[in-house]
């Protein structure tokens, strides 16, 4: 089931950025040591208590030169299309201002549940202004300050309510579902109706033409599929057309509903910097990754093009060394037939488990090989291994002291992990625990 989606809305100034860091935590901070994964700051995964959701600052969503007022009603309505929960902000210092009760009127329209936070009530004789909030409708406003992380434990316990209940899955168990992500204009909806066999999604060159995401179902040789084709916006216009950050929030949602994720280059533009970034979202998600180089019918060609191209797809994403590569035209539905087989195998490593046995036979194996290292005289010790989940494979390894388990050898492992059992399309997770 996806992550709920919470989202941040509030007129200029009343500190939703402020607010949005705060819940996250140390995790908007984080750079990843894998080059080409980048976060984009107007979203990010969150946990409160048991709870895991997905937050966005609508204050990092960039209108242009829309008016004030406009700007403001815009990004409340991309925060409604994509919410679960709305985490209403005001400012306590001002009151309620008129820019205020025009954000309140959208939400009412909304019929999302709303839950009101008063910011910047630092100073507790502040508390009685409070009351005046009550008249914006939204029922309890909750007194925080964002600078300080006063009063956000009650304010998300109110906002986890909200949130809808679990479903069970095993009505989907066996069945494979993928999706397909890229920038605009890719040909991800052509490549959905290539797989199809027949047009089930519109197709058009105009960048963005996919209003809705298309879950199909489909089977091929035998085995279940649902193919799910990312969505650009919903709404016709100006601001969703230019707002490229709405449409990476519509492909967070598809990834978080895919086993496997296609990520579709187009050959003849070849490789950019947004192609990376969103390639990072599918590998940050732990989900497996099949790299579909589209429109390769439109490429000229000669004994060494796809060598060349390849080699170029791994040094800009060192990160899915792991994804195997598929040059495919959608359009002519050549090299079609090598991409099912793929998304299989994909699926497969990313549900696989090994014996705990043969996992330490191979760990210790490659310590044999290579030599654990030493920090200040204290050499790292392995005790044992064992795989704790699938989806993607995770392993926990034992040792003495985990700060010894520096990042050049957990690659090395986790590259001796890869030589003995495949786990090609798959990332892989090893985390290290000190052995009680």
């Amino acid at each position: 089931m996806p992550k709920p989606v919470v989202a941040i809305v509030g007129r200029p100034n009343v500190g939703k950025s402020t607010i949005f860091n705060r819940i996250v935590g140390e995790r908007i901070s984080i750079v990843e040591d894998i080059p080409g994964v980048t976060r984009d700051r107007i979203y990010a995964p969150c946990e409160w208590l048991n709870f895991q959701f997905n937050l966005i600052d609508t204050g990092g969503i960039e209108i242009g030169d829309e008016p004030f007022l406009a700007q403001i009603r815009h990004q409340a309505e991309i925060a409604i299309e994509e919410a679960d929960v709305i985490i209403f902000i005001t400012n306590g210092r001002e009151g309620v201002t008129p820019a205020d009760e025009e954000v309140a009127k959208i939400l009412y329209r909304s019929n999302k549940p709303v839950v009101l936070a008063v910011n910047k009530m630092d100073n507790p004789d502040m508390r009685e202004n409070i009351y005046e909030f009550y008249s914006l409708g939204f029922g309890e406003p909750y007194p925080i300050s964002g600078a300080h992380g006063l009063g956000l434990g009650d304010l998300l316990d109110a906002v986890c309510k909200h949130f809808p209940k679990p479903q069970s899955e095993n009505d989907d168990e066996g069945i494979i579902k993928f999706s397909l992500i890229g920038r605009p204009n890719v040909g991800k909806s052509s490549l959905v109706n290539a797989i199809l066999g027949e047009e089930r999604v519109i197709v058009s060159e105009i960048a963005g033409t996919t209003r809705d995401a298309i879950d199909t179902k489909f089977t091929y040789n035998k085995q279940e599929f649902v193919i799910i084709d990312t969505a650009g916006m919903r709404k016709k216009g100006k601001i969703y057309e230019t707002t490229e950050k709405y449409s990476v929030l519509r492909a967070l949602k598809a990834i978080e509903r895919s086993d496997v994720v296609l990520v579709v280059l187009n050959a003849e533009e070849g490789i950019i910097e947004q192609d990376k970034r969103i390639a990072g979202y599918a590998h940050e998600a732990g989900k497996a990754v099949v790299i579909v180089v589209n429109k390769w019918d439109a490429v000229e060609k000669d004994e060494r093009t796809m060598r060349e191209f390849e080699k170029d797809i791994r040094d800009q994403f060192l990160f899915l060394d792991y994804a195997p590569i598929v040059f495919l035209s959608a359009k002519t539905k050549k090299r079609l037939h090598t991409l099912m087989p793929q998304i299989i195998l994909a699926s497969e490593n990313h549900a696989m488990r090994v014996q705990t046995n043969v996992l330490n036979d191979v760990i210790m194996d490659a310590v044999a090989m290579n030599p654990t290292p030493t920090d200040h005289g204290t050499r790292l010790k392995i005790y044992y291994a064992t795989q704790v989940s699938v989806k993607p494979p995770t392993f926990v390894i034992f040792v003495n002291d985990p700060e010894l388990l520096h990042f050049s050898y957990e690659r090395f492992l986790e590259n001796r992990i890869r030589d003995a059992f495949g786990f090609e399309g798959t990332p892989i997770k090893i985390i290290a625990r000190k052995r009680r």
